[in-house]
């Protein structure tokens, strides 16, 4: 397995991805989610679409 750099790992974690979520929730009004990828480069992905399944759902930023 190759080893991530921390800064990837700092941009790639939930606190980050909360951030961003916050960040556009305030530039657009419209409803965020975090949700888990399992992917190992991207664990966390911000969306404005709800997930299919609840499992995938980190937090919601409304």
């Amino acid at each position: 397995m190759v080893q991530l750099s921390p800064l990837r790992g700092r941009l790639a974690s939930a606190e980050h991805a909360y951030a961003c979520a916050i960040q556009r929730r305030s530039a657009t009004g419209r409803n965020q989610y975090v949700i888990r990828t399992g992917s190992p480069l991207q664990p966390f992905r911000v969306t404005e679409t709800r997930p299919a399944k609840d499992d995938d759902l980190v937090l919601h930023v409304a």
